[in-house]
């Protein structure tokens, strides 16, 4: 894989299966987007979103970082965000952990790794706030990825804050919150059946912004 030139030429070879399929395949996919998801997950390299999902280009709108964070300062994350729910309409924002994720192992093992400490914060900050119920849980494995599951959850409600989503809500738009984890040991994807709503309730009187 260290041979980029690789790269180009499996390009060519995807771009022949495509138009073998549909001569206009790339035409009408200049025509422009319209995706009903936006997904939101992990930089890792093993994680492939699309391809998980069975999406075809044009579907899911997505955003990677590492550990799928959503950090309401980033201004990054923001405009996905904001362009995702107001530009395109998408109906669905996912939040998708994964099992074996390097960022939840760097948490739950602390240690100085330079530039990245503060990113990592942010899911220390996870662990800090379940720690009773991490802890609790004495196999080593069972504890890890819970802490992904409960990262999904607090990044779930993360997007809850962000006033792009809170607008959209108030308005009565159709946009609903997900929270996934991939699990990489079957290429299972596990739906957590967050339920948003009654999460929002918990917070709101801290949170809501009165968007109208």
């Amino acid at each position: 894989m260290a041979d980029l030139k690789n790269i180009f030429e499996k390009n060519e070879k995807w771009i022949q299966e495509k138009l073998q399929i549909d001569k206009d395949y790339f035409k009408n996919l200049s025509k422009g987007q319209s995706p009903e998801i936006l997904y939101i997950g992990c930089s890792d390299s093993r994680i492939p979103a699309e391809d998980m999902m069975g999406a075809e280009p044009g579907e899911v709108f997505v955003h990677r970082n590492v550990a799928n964070q959503v950090v309401t300062t980033d201004f990054n994350l923001n405009a996905v965000v904001q362009y995702a729910v107001e530009v395109l309409k998408v109906k669905h924002i996912v939040i998708c952990g994964h099992y074996e994720c390097g960022g939840i192992k760097a948490a739950l093992n602390p240690s100085d790794m330079g530039q990245i400490n503060s990113w990592l914060q942010n899911l220390r900050d996870v662990y800090r706030l379940h720690a009773k119920e991490i802890k609790l849980i004495t196999d080593p494995v069972k504890r890890f990825d819970r802490l992904v599951e409960l990262n999904v959850l607090e990044q779930a409600i993360n997007v809850l804050k962000i006033d792009h989503v809170q607008k959209v809500w108030s308005q009565g738009g159709e946009l609903k919150i997900h929270g996934w984890v991939f699990d990489i040991r079957s290429g299972k994807i596990i739906d957590l059946n967050l339920n948003m709503e009654k999460e929002f309730a918990k917070i709101k009187d801290i949170y809501d912004l009165g968007q109208s």
